[in-house]
């Protein structure tokens, strides 16, 4: 760990923030700006009998604790202060205005007993859940509806000990689909900072329909067996900011996602204006960073600078299909060292999945003006794998000052097809499909 996080002090120091003038480029400073004001009012979730010895459960402490500061809200706010101990409890939701502190060996250990999650429905942009269809069990933490809410700390810990997550996911024993270790629905004004989070079972961090989400120094981490765990995912959220956080997941460590098929057509929310930046990266049987597959609400407007990315199968994907709709757009990606990556970019025009029949297979996506710049690696496996959709090629893609250095296995550099856009300074040398003039298609239609 401690490795870990002289790299991310590291990596502050690193080329000069490549950042548009507007959009995303402006969110982490100013989400940043928003200090951790102190609440007027503090308890501590002893004050409500808890016991921080590993075994006593302690939910109907969480769930009184924030019953009773609510009625702080229009007061100023409250915090819940989370002394050392380790602090066993199901799922609980917090309230407006409410900051959660972890003190410095405080740790929230999440139950294994289904019995201690509650069950919710799935949410409406998905029409199902990722695991199997049907309702999912509530996140550990929970804010639906909320305004003004802080879960930050001294390094505290919170664990969701996912092991029991991960073999019911992969001995299909799941009765519901796994719950995340974190969410927010519906909610503004979030920050997350200064904290350890360790065994999602399945997300770790979790922002749907949400806005001004501010996510700053956190460590986040799962084993790389632990099947499909997510570290961050922006999810039909906009106004967002990642930065200055280690990630060690066992799928992917940031995922941008905006709802699934017809589901996230309807639901037309998309995920934009979103800023990553100063991050360390390993998504081991996924990507370090990916947008989609699920993106009908479309993702848009997404700056991403000054990251490192591990020991990643992908390092950056963008995915999608058929019958997906909505699109991924305006992305600007730079500043990027990449180490051991099996396929250091990606964009894949049939992957994954659909949520049931009634997607629209007419239903095509649109994916364009895809920047990437300043991006270097060693011992990389294949430089780049970008298949587009026939029907709706990948368009505008633009590489410059990109150096690959391939392992000793590489036969393949690039693959393209149905894609199209622009490169310079690009080592090993991209496909044709990436050196031709972006201003027409090979289809002889205007650029988008």
């Amino acid at each position: 760990m401690s490795v870990a996080i002289i790299l991310i002090l590291a990596l502050t120091s690193l080329i000069p923030i490549y950042a548009k003038v507007d959009g995303a480029g402006n969110i982490c400073d100013e989400l940043g700006r928003r200090s951790l004001s102190t609440r007027p009012h503090s308890v501590s979730i002893t004050d409500f009998g808890a016991v921080g010895d590993g075994r006593t459960l302690n939910t109907l402490a969480f769930q009184n604790a924030v019953f009773y500061l609510m009625s702080f809200a229009d007061k100023g706010g409250a915090q819940l202060y989370v002394p050392p101990g380790r602090w066993l409890t199901g799922s609980f939701s917090l309230t407006n205005h409410l900051t959660l502190f972890l003190e410095n060996g405080a740790v929230i250990v999440a139950s294994q007993d289904p019995s201690h999650w509650e069950v919710v429905d799935p949410l409406p942009s998905y029409g199902r859940g990722l695991d199997l269809p049907g309702k999912q069990y509530k996140s550990l933490i929970n804010a639906n509806m909320l305004h003004d809410v802080v879960v930050t700390g001294d390094n505290g810990t919170i664990d969701g000990q996912g092991l029991v997550w991960w073999d019911r996911f992969t001995s299909h024993s799941l009765k519901y689909n796994r719950p995340h270790l974190i969410e927010f629905i519906l909610s503004e004004n979030v920050i997350v900072s200064n904290l350890t989070f360790l065994n999602a079972p399945a997300h770790t961090i979790h922002s749907v329909y949400s806005s001004h989400v501010y996510i700053h120094k956190i460590l986040a981490h799962s084993s790389p067996e632990s099947p499909y765990t997510i570290g961050i995912v922006p999810d039909s959220s906009d106004n967002v900011c990642i930065q200055n956080s280690t990630i060690n997941v066992g799928y992917d460590a940031i995922s941008l996602k905006s709802g699934w098929d017809e589901y996230g057509i309807a639901y037309s929310r998309p995920t934009e204006n979103v800023h990553i930046r100063n991050v360390y990266l390993r998504g081991a049987s996924g990507s370090s960073i990916s947008f989609g597959s699920e993106m009908s609400g479309g993702i848009s407007d997404v700056l991403v600078d000054n990251a490192f990315m591990h020991n990643s199968l992908t390092g950056i994907a963008f995915r999608t299909t058929k019958g997906r709709g909505g699109y991924i757009k305006e992305i600007d990606i730079s500043n990027i060292d990449m180490s051991r990556i099996g396929t250091a970019i990606v964009a894949n025009g049939s992957f994954g999945s659909h949520p049931d029949d009634k997607y629209d297979a007419n239903a095509l996506p649109l994916v364009s003006h895809i920047r990437l710049n300043k991006i270097s690696g060693v011992n990389i496996g294949v430089a780049g794998k970008l298949v587009g959709i026939k029907e709706s090629p990948f368009s505008s893609v633009a590489l410059w000052n990109v150096s690959l250095s391939m392992n000793s296995g590489s036969s393949v550099s690039w693959q393209c097809s149905y894609v199209y856009g622009s490169s310079e300074s690009v080592i090993p040398e991209p496909c044709p499909e990436l050196k031709r003039d972006d201003d027409d298609d090979a289809y002889g239609r205007a650029a988008v």
